[in-house]
């Protein structure tokens, strides 16, 4: 009787083991954020530019104009805690903590035509823009 329920046992230990296997095969989770590689290339030559080391860039949002919120990019000099390391086209993009719920999803271009040359944020979760497009609400 001991060995039948070993058995059974091990029976159920494989078909575990072999489900924890099947439930690691789902599909890999996205970015905070997606990097064009026009945003990356221009995120590239920034840092070439600097004569400080740095991490990266780091980006945010903060309240701010006309519509509530805006978004904040600077040198990535050191990561909190509560950073979120997004890495894609061989350039580190530092999401901080506080705002991650804010770009989720987020797409980061960077555009250049004979008017422009500007970061842009094409972010799912803005509710609206203001006629500037500095800013945006959720």
């Amino acid at each position: 009787r001991v060995h039948g329920d070993t058995q059974h046992l091990s029976r159920t230990f494989n078909m575990s083991a072999a489900r924890v296997v099947v439930s690691s095969l789902r599909a890999p989770t996205k970015s905070i954020i997606s990097i064009t590689p026009a945003a990356a290339q221009r995120i590239k030559t920034l840092l070439d530019k600097r004569d400080k080391p740095c991490l990266g860039v780091k980006i945010g949002v903060r309240r701010r104009g006309c519509n509530g919120l805006s978004y904040t990019m600077d040198y990535a000099e050191e990561k909190k805690k509560t950073d979120e390391i997004v890495t894609e086209h061989g350039v580190t993009v530092l999401v901080d903590g506080l705002s991650i719920i804010h770009v989720l999803g987020t797409t980061m271009d960077f555009v250049e035509d004979r008017l422009r040359a500007e970061f842009v944020f094409t972010n799912p979760n803005a509710k609206g823009t203001c006629g500037c497009g500095e800013s945006f609400n959720v």
